[in-house]
């Protein structure tokens, strides 16, 4: 889960992180307001969207007075940066700055370990930097078991070719910045800029945070950093059911159990569907071990609510999980659907108990299902039926 700015700068804080006051606002007049409790002075008024390249779109803009800022606040909101709509500014103190740095560590999956990132220069772009002059980043690989101490930071802002006085000022700094990454188990921790003020002091002016939601039951408070309005309504449907659901863009409903035959089943659909018209698959959804009927009755009605799907395949394997019970599962799910269970489904059961689920099935009746033995042929019938609706 990627974080807002304005989020990632209260865990920086509350982390001991040294950052500018800031406040948030969603109208002119909050801005306004906002700046008032600032100190009347000048701020910066900072688009809130969770992208790069705000600066270069007019989504930072500076504000010498409150009533500035709420002009300016004006201009932002409502903004389209690449894609993403303002919906909030962040109103933040002005600072004077000399330098400007930049700094992350993040998850290094080719080696298995963190990295910390570093460089003198900040505020650019930083995979522009990388791969212009890539001797200018300092990378410096993080053991988790003992992570960013007093000797590492050192080592980062020295490979970083920091002078002896400003990684003295660094090092504190870092360290704080890796009880962030480590205390709210994230997979990224960004500052660009972290900046030198004309004072001396070491400041995050800036920051990124990608919170790894598979640890969300450390964290009660990491449900109220989500945004709600920027997820997909299937996907945060399927979140609250307890599913394991990501939607797609195609017409092919799938369901199965095990992520390894799910992702199997989208492959198959998608070739297949090369011969009817290139329909694809609409969505991944593993229902896990347990296909009861009420697991199965969430997942239809998930995959059923996405306007874009014509026909559902249904691919399952029977293991723990018999087929009979697989199948019972699909019948009682369709009568707990009623008559909003409207598209077709193909149902291919192979495995445990296999031939007391296809009766169950048979004997059902459902003019919903159709059953098809083989793994191909189910995912060829799911594509014709999506291309003939």
């Amino acid at each position: 889960m990627d974080l807002f700015e304005y989020q990632a700068r209260d865990l920086f804080e509350e982390h001991g992180v040294p950052v500018l006051q800031a406040k948030v606002a969603d109208t002119p007049e909050d801005a306004k307001k906002g700046a008032e409790a600032l100190g009347g002075g000048t701020v910066v008024v900072k688009s809130q969207v969770k992208i790069g390249g705000r600066g270069k779109a007019g989504g930072v803009k500076l504000a010498h007075n409150p009533d500035e800022a709420a002009q300016r606040a004006e201009e932002i909101l409502g903004l389209d940066i690449k894609g993403h709509v303002t919906k909030r500014v962040m109103i933040a103190e002005g600072a004077e700055i000399a330098d400007e740095y930049y700094f992350s560590i993040l998850l290094d999956r080719a080696n298995r370990t963190y990295l910390a990132m570093c460089s003198k220069e900040g505020g650019v772009d930083i995979e522009q930097l990388a791969e212009e002059r890539p001797d200018d980043l300092a990378r410096v690989p993080v053991n988790a078991l003992t992570g960013i101490d007093e000797a590492k930071a050192r080592e980062i802002a020295e490979a970083a070719r920091f002078d002896a006085a400003t990684t003295d000022k660094l090092v504190p700094v870092f360290q704080k910045l890796w009880d962030v990454f480590q205390g709210e188990d994230a997979s990224l921790v960004e500052v660009n800029p972290l900046v030198q003020t004309a004072a001396g002091d070491i400041i995050a002016l800036d920051g990124k945070v990608s919170i790894d939601e598979n640890a969300e039951f450390r964290h009660e408070t990491h449900a109220e950093l989500r945004d709600i309005d920027a997820e997909d309504p299937l996907e945060l449907k399927a979140k609250q059911l307890d599913l394991n659901y990501v939607k797609l863009d195609g017409e092919v409903g799938i369901i199965g159990n095990g992520a390894g035959l799910v992702m199997s089943t989208l492959d198959v659909v998608a070739y297949a569907g090369e011969d009817h018209g290139g329909v694809k698959p609409a969505n991944f959804l593993d229902i896990g071990g347990g296909a009861s009927a009420e697991v199965m009755a969430n997942g239809l009605d998930v995959i059923l609510g996405d306007d874009q799907v014509t026909s559902v395949f249904v691919n399952v394997f029977g293991g723990i999980t018999a087929c009979d019970a697989v199948a019972d599962g699909i019948v009682r799910a369709l009568e707990i659907l009623g008559d909003s269970a409207t598209k077709p489904l193909v149902v291919r059961l192979d495995g445990n108990n296999v031939d007391e689920g296809r009766r169950i099935l048979d004997e059902a009746n459902n003019p919903l299902v159709t059953q098809i033995d083989t793994m191909d042929g189910g995912a060829d019938k799911a594509a014709e039926l999506a291309a003939s609706r």
